[in-house]
C-alpha cells in the first residue's frame, strides 16, 4: 500500500511539474514578426530599437526582427507580398501603391512624424532665400518624378520659373558639391541637415511644409498588408503598442534613446546621433493629441496635389490610404 501511495503521489508531482512545463512554455512564447525599414537605421526609427531594448515587443508577445530592404526592393512592395509584416514608408509611396492599376494590398497605419521635416538646403552663400532664387541654380536629386512635381509647385507658388533650374541626379558626395557643380539638395533637417551643420557648413534651410500646405505630408509612417488586417488584428495592436510606447519613451528621454539607437548603428558618431534625437524627439508626435495619428485632410490634400502634377491619374480616398484603428488610445 505505501509503494502504491509513494507511486500515485510522484505521478501526481510529474503531472504538476508537467502542467507546469507547459504553461511556462506558452507564457514565453513570441509570436515572430518582421519589420521593414525604409533605409539604413537612423533617428526616423528610434521607437523601434527603444522598444526592443527595453522590453516593450516583448511584453506584447512579439518578437521582432528588424531588417533593411534590399537594393532596388521598398518595404511597399515586400510588405504588400508578405515578405515582412510592418514597414516603413511613406505617404507618397503608400498613395502610388493604392492608385495603381493593380492597387498593392497595404494600408498606413501609424505616422512615425507628425509633420513633414524635409526641406531645400544650400549655402548661405548661395542666396537661396526662397523658391524664386532656384532660378539660374543647379539642383542635385534623385530624379523621381515627384521631386520634379514637387519643385515646380513650390517655384510656381513663389512666381518663378521652372524652366530656370538646372536638375541634376546626385553623385553621392552630399554638401561638399556645394558650391562647385550643384547649389541646392532636398534632405531631412533632422538627420543630413543636422550632420551638415555639426560638420561646419553654413547652411540656408527652407521646410517643405512651410513653402506648400499640400507638401506637409506623413514621411515617414509604418504599413502593413490587408492579410494582417483582415486576419491578425490582435498582433497589429500588440505591435503598435509596444512602438507608440518606444516613441514616448524617446520623446521624453532624447539622450537615453539615443544612446539606445546608438548601439544598431555603432560607426555613426554619438554626438551627432543625439543631436538628431533632440531634435525628432519634439517632432514625433509634435501638435497631435497622441503619437502616430493621422488625418483625412492630410491625406487628401497631397493626394489631390499628386493628380494635379499628373503623379497618379485619379484620386483615392484617404480611408483606402490609412487607418488609425490599431492604434492604442
Amino acid at each position: 500500500m505505501k509503494r502504491k501511495a509513494l507511486w500515485i503521489f510522484t505521478a501526481m508531482i510529474l503531472l504538476l511539474v508537467g502542467c507546469q512545463s507547459s504553461s511556462t512554455t506558452q507564457d514565453t512564447a513570441k509570436k515572430e514578426v518582421t519589420l521593414i525599414l525604409d533605409y539604413v537605421p537612423n533617428t526616423n526609427h528610434t521607437g523601434f530599437y527603444v522598444a526592443q531594448e527595453k522590453g516593450y515587443f516583448a511584453d506584447a508577445g512579439l518578437t521582432v526582427n528588424i531588417v533593411e530592404p534590399g537594393n532596388n526592393e521598398t518595404s511597399a512592395t515586400l510588405v504588400a507580398v508578405g515578405k515582412g509584416q510592418f514597414g516603413v514608408s511613406y505617404q507618397e509611396d503608400v498613395t502610388y501603391a493604392r492608385s495603381a492599376e493593380e492597387p498593392l494590398p497595404i494600408r498606413a497605419i501609424a505616422t512615425i512624424i507628425q509633420h513633414n521635416t524635409s526641406g531645400f538646403v544650400s549655402l548661405k552663400s548661395a542666396g537661396i532665400n526662397t523658391p524664386k532664387d532656384f532660378e539660374g541654380k543647379v539642383y542635385a536629386g534623385w530624379q523621381a518624378p515627384s521631386e520634379e512635381a514637387v519643385i515646380r509647385a513650390v517655384m510656381n507658388k513663389a512666381g518663378a520659373d521652372f524652366d530656370k533650374v538646372t536638375m541634376i541626379g546626385a553623385d553621392g558626395s552630399g554638401f561638399a558639391a556645394f558650391g562647385k557643380t550643384v547649389d541646392l539638395q532636398w534632405d531631412y533637417e533632422g538627420w543630413a541637415v543636422t550632420k551638415g551643420r555639426m560638420d561646419g557648413y553654413d547652411l540656408n534651410y527652407l521646410p517643405l511644409r512651410e513653402l506648400d500646405d499640400r507638401l506637409d505630408y506623413y514621411t515617414p509612417l509604418i504599413i502593413t498588408n490587408e492579410e494582417m488586417m483582415q486576419n491578425d488584428p490582435e498582433t497589429i495592436i500588440a505591435f503598435l503598442t509596444a512602438v507608440k510606447k518606444g516613441y514616448e519613451y524617446a520623446i521624453a528621454n532624447p539622450k537615453e534613446a539615443a544612446s539606445i539607437l546608438a548601439k544598431a548603428i555603432p560607426d555613426t558618431d554619438p554626438a551627432f546621433i543625439l543631436k538628431s534625437q533632440e531634435y525628432l524627439s519634439k517632432e514625433y508626435q509634435n501638435d497631435a493629441p497622441s503619437w502616430g495619428i493621422m488625418k483625412d485632410e492630410v491625406w487628401d490634400r497631397y493626394t489631390d496635389f499628386m493628380v494635379e502634377y499628373g503623379l497618379i491619374d485619379h484620386k483615392v480616398d484617404a480611408a483606402d490610404q490609412y487607418t488609425n484603428e490599431f492604434l492604442p488610445q
